[in-house]
């Protein structure tokens, strides 16, 4: 019997942290008009003529920090323990393949070793929890591109999003146990940020979006498809597990590029909040990232540590990611095969 296909497709990774391999991937990442949506010239200008070759020697260096010798980059490690965990679960009733938006493993090849198998079908699950037009849409549009060029192809189907997951919800929750979260000053919820200007294509309305103060922070019909409204719900369903009061946490953002307006508040002047109040010890949930990687590993735990010691604090303690952990590889075996 035919089998049905799935395929995993994360954000990507250079294939080494050399200066050269994230030249490359930079390039390809950034270049993407789902994700720098400006104009083609513009856009080209701005990656290639001024992102890129300031950003990729320093960035390497970030890279060569969180390499492990043994297993490389740990976004693309833990997807592969991913794929195989998955893999495992499912059967032989199933192929899975493992696939980065950007870089490698490619999309393409992914979706043609599937062909090649002749699936009779292929579920794309866009491992981001919140949909973004950056991500998960990037992710939808190179796929139907590939596809559509086949003379045919099998039944496709999508993973939208999956915020509100219980099984995802928990596994953050119970990573964060070993911490004892209690002995902790204040809890972060923190997301890799957005223009706001991509958070108002989003609203279908055009009457929502940035309309009003607190806009994102409960999901209605307006703004389900929000990236902002989708990680305010998903912050609040773990905090909500985990007991933490409202005034014990904050939802922010990371990551930000360039000069205009992103999602806010930004992450780095909640630390700097916080360290004036005379907080010491911080603990940080980053639930847009399924993987451990340098926006992880590097950014809040070396970057933010290091902010936040320099303003006073004294900690500031990452709560790992969903990585192969079981109950999440069962958030994907449900999403595969919803009960």
């Amino acid at each position: 019997m035919a089998k049905k296909g799935i395929l995993l497709v994360n954000l990507g990774t250079p294939d080494s942290p050399s200066t050269a391999d994230v030249k490359r991937y930079l390039n390809e990442f950034l270049m993407d008009p789902r994700v720098i949506d400006i104009g083609a010239i513009s856009r080209t200008l701005l990656v290639k003529g001024l992102i890129v070759p300031f950003r990729a020697p320093k960035s390497a260096k970030l890279y060569q920090a969180i390499w492990d010798p043994k297993t490389g980059s740990p976004l693309l490690h833990y997807s592969i323990l991913q794929q195989q965990a998955l893999q495992q679960r499912l059967g032989d009733g199933y192929m899975v393949e493992l696939a980065m938006r950007y870089q490698n493993p490619s999309i393409e090849s992914a979706l043609e070793k599937l062909k090649a198998a002749l699936v009779e079908s292929i579920q794309v699950i866009p491992l981001f929890p919140q949909y973004a037009s950056a991500s998960t849409g990037s992710v939808y549009e190179k796929v139907m591109d590939i596809v559509g060029k086949w003379p045919t192809s099998p039944n496709i189907s999508f993973i939208n999003s999956f915020h509100d997951n219980e099984l995802m919800i928990e596994t953050f929750a119970d990573n964060a146990q070993k911490y004892n979260p209690d002995t902790y000053d204040h809890i972060l919820f923190s997301f890799h940020g957005l223009p706001q200007r991509q958070l108002i294509k989003a609203d279908h309305t055009h009457n929502h979006c940035l309309k009003s103060a607190g806009c994102c922070e409960t999901l209605t019909d307006a703004n389900r498809f929000c990236y902002s409204a989708q990680s305010h719900h998903t912050a609040k369903l773990i905090a909500e597990k985990m007991g933490i009061p409202k005034e014990k946490y904050t939802i922010c953002f990371q990551s930000r590029l360039g000069n205009d307006p992103w999602v806010q508040p930004y992450t780095s002047e909640i630390v700097a909040k916080l360290a004036s109040e005379g907080k010491k010890r911080l603990l940080v949930f980053c639930p847009a990232f399924v993987a451990d990687c340098l926006e992880t590993v590097y950014e809040v735990t070396t970057e933010y540590g290091d902010e936040f010691r320099a303003l006073g604090g004294e900690h500031v303690q990452l709560v790992e990611s969903l990585n192969d952990a079981p109950k999440f590889i069962d958030a994907l075996v449900q999403m595969v095969n919803p009960s």
